[in-house]
């Protein structure tokens, strides 16, 4: 991890009024997209000519798209305006873009217009949802928000991940735990995969919300401060991920493989309930139900903080 204090460029097309740059995260991120495919993964003959560039040419996504290379070009540089969902859809298709990346694309090529707005609130979490959190015994689970804040969790997600109530509001931030904490470096047994996953998700809320100074301040804060992330955002991948394993090594218990599950809130779908479970029986369930047992004892042994003998 680089804590070089120096400021290195700006990767998110930052402007003076700290929102990022659309045009250039549309034209990176199609750059990107294209250089990824080959002109065989597309069905196209490659007759070993030299390639200048990585990927297919844009002559070549334009020929597959059926769209005009001068057109193409205009879109890569930047430049969505007046492009139509049909070309868009095209576009996406002869880029093989998944779900996410073609919803992504399409935030960037066409924003939706909004009417300018006061500067958002901190996002909340209802009552009765911080309820049904703390009836979950036995089941870490918490609610993240935009820009990967953490904005709930039960005693369960402290005894596994650390007590988060113990840090400023600013700092409960997967980003900012991932990419800023070594002690989650050693949680996560695949923290590369981890990294990804948070950066990808940034990206998501990137292209949803360019005008975003928090999230433009904190994409600054960790390029500067991390040089993984700074490598990891400039491949400009987004995906969305409901569920999957994470392996922790916890201080306590040891080895924890536990199966997670996102749930977007109907309310507010820029809010998730994420939970997370042991298969029955196994090594790590009985873990999870001796920290359980364990109660505040385990809660002060997360992430953060000196952990204390079982």
């Amino acid at each position: 991890m680089d804590n070089h204090p120096e400021p290195v460029p700006e990767p998110v097309g930052g402007t003076p009024g700290g929102a990022l740059d659309r045009r250039a995260e549309l034209s990176e991120f199609l750059r990107t997209r294209r250089a990824r495919l080959k002109p065989e993964d597309v069905g196209l003959p490659d007759f070993g000519r030299h390639r200048r560039v990585p990927g297919l040419r844009r002559e070549e996504l334009a020929q597959l798209a059926g769209v005009s290379v001068a057109y193409y070009t205009r879109l890569e540089q930047g430049n969505g305006r007046n492009v139509s969902a049909e070309v868009l859809d095209a576009i996406a298709r002869a880029l093989r873009l998944t779900d996410a990346e073609h919803a992504h694309l399409t935030h960037l090529a066409k924003p939706k217009q909004h009417k300018k707005k006061p500067a958002a609130r901190p996002q909340q979490v209802r009552g009765a949802l911080q309820t049904l959190l703390d009836s979950m015994d036995g089941v870490p689970a918490y609610v993240v928000g935009r820009r990967s804040d953490v904005l709930a969790w039960n005693r369960m997600a402290a005894a596994v991940f650390g007590d988060w109530a113990e840090l400023p509001p600013a700092e409960r931030n997967w980003a900012r735990l991932v990419f800023l904490r070594p002690a989650y470096r050693d949680l996560y047994v695949d923290w590369e995969q981890k990294a990804i996953d948070i950066v990808c998700a940034l990206r998501m809320d990137a292209g949803r919300h360019p005008d975003d100074p928090r999230l433009s301040a904190l994409v600054g804060e960790l390029s500067v401060k991390s040089e993984e992330f700074r490598r990891l955002w400039a491949t400009h991948d987004v995906k969305e991920k409901s569920h999957g394993l994470k392996r922790l090594r916890h201080p306590l218990v040891g080895h924890l493989d536990l199966e997670f599950e996102s749930f977007r809130l109907v309310d507010d779908h820029e809010q998730s309930l994420v939970t997370y479970h042991a298969e029955p029986g196994s090594p790590s369930a009985e873990a999870l139900r001796l920290l359980a047992s364990w109660g505040a004892d385990a809660t002060r042994a997360g992430t953060g903080t000196s952990a204390p003998s079982p």
